[in-house]
C-alpha cells in the first residue's frame, strides 16, 4: 500500500495515551493529545484559506515544537514542506520562498522584520502564520496559537496520496539551494527497508494502528542540529510518526552544557548530532565536568553529514559506555549510502563506512569499482530515490542517472572501496582540489589536521596558484590557548598523507567555519583565507 505521513499520524495518534509528551522545549511540554488537536485544526484552517494539495508550506523558525507541528499540519492538509535556513539573509530567504512557490509561510516572530521586508515581492504567498514570542503579531499575519486552537481537533476527512511530496532544500554549498523532491511513500519505504531486517513490520495502516496500541509511544529523541536541515528534521519526524517524544533546545546557538542539562533532566534515549562540530564541544564539557550530568539514558547517538572522528567517538564512549554510535553516510538526495557503527571497545576508522544494500560505486566510465583495487569511485544509490530537484531539470539529469537499467542518485561523493567491501570516504567531487594535476579531497586533509592537539577544527580549500594551479590551503580554529605552528602542522599531516596533500599555507580562521547544522562553510573558510593571504 502507498504510505502518506498524514495518514500515518491519523492512524497512530488516536490509539496512544493522549497525555504522553509529544514535544518538550525547556519547561514547556506539548502532549500528544494537544499536538493532535492543534495540527488537525491548523491543517483545516490552511485549507479554508485556500491551500490546495501540492501547495508549498515554508517553515522559517528555530527548533521548537511549532516546527514539527507545522510539518504535521502540512502533511494532513496535503501540503509540501519547505525548510528555510534561519541564518540566511532576507534576500536568501526571499529566494527560498520564491523558488519553492510557497503558498503558506509559518515563521517565528524573531524573523518578523525579515518577512516584512521581503513580503511585497512574494505575491504567491497567500497565508502568513506567525509564531509569536513577544505577544505581538504582524498586521499581515495570523497567530499560530489561535489557528491551532480554533476547531474541535478532529481528524480531517481527506483522501491523501503516497505521491504527496516533501521538499528538503539543500544547503547551497555548491550553488544556489535546490529543493530535493521526495514522495512520502519513497521516504517511508526507506525506513521500512531498514526495519524489516529486524523482523516483521506493519504493512498497512490497520496493522500500524494495532502495533502502536500494543507497544505504545516509541522513542525519546533530542535532535541537537536545526530541524530546518535534513539530519535533525528526518530523525525528529521518525519519532513524531511513532508517537514518541521530541526534545528541543531553547538556545539560539548550540550549547553543549544546555544539551547535557536537557539530557540529565529529560532522559532521552537518543541524541542526534552532526559529527565533530557537535561531538567535540559535548566531549569537552563532559571532560571538564566529570559526573555533573547523568547521561545513562542515552542508548544511541546518531550523526550524519560530516566527519565524526574516531578520537571524538572514543572519548564520548568513555562517558557513555552503554551507547552505540551510528555514523550515517547520507545526503538530502541520497539517504542510506552507508553506515558506521561503534560501541565501547571497538575501533572504527574515521570516514570508513559499510556500503548500504542499495549502493554501488562506479568509476568515471560508469563501471563498477572492484573492492581492494584502490581505484577511486563515485558513490551511487539505487531506488527509492527523490523525484528530482524542483524546477531544475538540468541538475536532476546530472544527479539522477540510469546505469545498467537502474535509476541511481549520484550526489558526487568519491570513495575507495576496500577489500572487505567497506568504503573509505574521500570527499565531494565538487570540492576536490586539483594541485599540479593531482586530486586532493579536502576531507582527508581536514581529518589529518584535526588529529593535531592544537587544532579544534579545520577546513581545507584550494586557492589559485601560478605554480600549482591550486594550492592546498588549511583554515583552522585553534584549541583554547593554542598557537599556530605551520611547519609543525605540515609535518604532522605528512605522517599520514602524501606530500602533495600537505597544505602549502595554514591560517587561523577569523570567522565561524560551520553553519548552524554543523556542516562545513567553505565560502567562509575561503573568505577567511583570502583576507589573510
Amino acid at each position: 500500500m502507498p504510505w502518506n505521513f498524514g495518514d500515518i499520524l491519523d492512524a497512530v495518534e488516536p490509539v496512544l495515551p493522549q497525555d504522553h509528551p509529544a514535544f518538550i522545549h525547556g519547561a514547556r511540554t506539548v502532549t500528544l493529545g494537544q499536538a493532535r488537536a492543534a495540527t488537525n485544526n491548523l491543517a483545516r484552517a490552511l485549507i479554508a484559506r485556500g491551500a490546495k494539495p501540492g501547495d508549498k508550506i515554508a517553515i522559517y523558525m528555530r527548533n521548537r515544537p511549532e516546527y514539527l507541528m507545522a510539518v504535521a499540519a502540512g502533511w494532513k492538509a496535503r501540503l509540501t514542506h519547505v525548510n528555510v535556513n534561519y541564518r540566511y539573509t532576507p534576500e536568501e530567504v526571499w529566494y527560498i520562498f520564491d523558488n519553492s512557490d510557497a503558498q503558506t509561510v509559518v515563521y517565528a516572530s524573531e524573523f518578523r522584520d525579515a518577512v516584512t521586508q521581503i513580503r511585497p515581492r512574494l505575491p504567491k504567498v497567500k497565508t502568513w502564520v506567525e509564531v509569536s514570542e513577544d505577544g505581538a503579531i504582524a498586521d499581515f499575519a495570523e497567530p499560530f496559537e489561535a489557528l491551532a486552537a480554533q476547531g474541535d481537533g478532529s481528524a480531517l476527512d481527506i483522501q491523501r496520496s503516497g505521491d504527496d511530496q516533501f521538499f528538503i532544500y539543500t544547503g547551497g554549498t555548491t550553488g544556489m539551494p535546490k529543493g530535493v523532491m521526495w514522495a512520502h511513500d519513497d521516504l517511508r519505504e526507506i525506513t521500512l527497508m531498514a526495519a524489516r531486517k529486524m523482523g516483521s513490520v506493519p504493512e498497512t495502516l490497520e496493522e500500524l494502528a494495532a502495533h502502536a496500541r500494543t507497544v505504545g509511544p516509541q522513542g525519546r529523541i533530542l535532535p541537537a542540529p536545526p530541524l530546518m536541515h535534513g539530519t535533525g528534521l528526518l530523525t525528529g519526524m521518525g519519532v513524531m510518526l511513532s508517537g514518541g517524544t521530541v526534545i528541543t533546545l531553547e538556545g539560539a546557538r548550540f550549547d553543549a552544557e544546555e544539551l547535557l542539562d536537557a539530557v540529565d533532566r529529560h532522559k532521552p534515549d537518543s541524541l542526534v548530532i552532526v559529527g565533530d562540530s557537535f561531538g567535540t564541544p559535548i566531549l569537552n564539557a563532559l571532560n571538564a565536568h566529570p559526573g555533573r550530568w547523568d547521561v545513562s539514558s542515552i542508548r544511541m547517538i546518531l550523526s550524519s553529514g560530516v566527519m565524526w572522528s574516531y578520537e571524538v567517538k572514543q572519548g564520548m564512549l568513555e562517558h557513555m559506555p552503554q551507547a552505540v554510535l551510528s555514523d550515517a553516510f547520507s545526503s538530502s538526495e541520497a539517504l542510506g549510502m552507508g553506515q558506521s557503527m561503534m560501541a565501547k571497545g571497538m575501533e572504527v576508522q574515521t570516514a570508513k563506512f559499510m556500503l548500504g544494500e542499495r549502493c554501488k560505486v562506479f568509476d568515471e566510465h560508469d563501471q563498477p569499482v572492484a573492492p581492494g583495487s584502490g581505484v577511486p569511485g563515485i558513490v551511487a544509490i539505487g531506488p527509492p530515490n527523490p523525484v528530482g530537484y524542483y524546477k531544475d531539470e538540468e541538475k536532476t539529469a546530472r544527479t539522477f542517472r540510469i546505469i545498467g537499467g537502474v535509476r541511481y542518485s549520484i550526489p558526487g561523493d568519491w570513495c575507495v572501496v576496500e577489500a572487505d567491501g567497506s568504503l573509505t570516504l574521500l570527499g565531494r567531487g565538487s570540492a576536490c582540489i586539483n594541485t599540479a594535476g593531482e586530486k586532493v579531497f579536502p576531507e582527508e586533509v581536514e581529518e589529518a589536521l584535526k588529529t593535531h592537539p592544537s587544532i579544534e577544527d579545520a577546513l581545507v580549500i584550494g586557492l589559485p596558484d601560478e605554480k600549482w594551479g591550486q594550492s592546498v590551503t588549511g583554515v583552522v580554529r585553534l584549541v583554547e590557548g593554542g598557537a599556530l605552528d605551520e611547519e609543525a602542522l605540515r609535518s604532522h599531516v605528512r605522517k599520514s598523507l602524501a606530500g602533495y596533500k600537505t597544505p602549502k599555507r595554514i591560517v587561523v580562521a577569523d570567522r565561524n567555519l560551520r553553519a548552524a547544522n554543523g556542516k562545513a562553510d567553505y565560502p567562509a573558510a575561503r573568505a577567511s583565507a583570502e583576507s589573510q593571504l
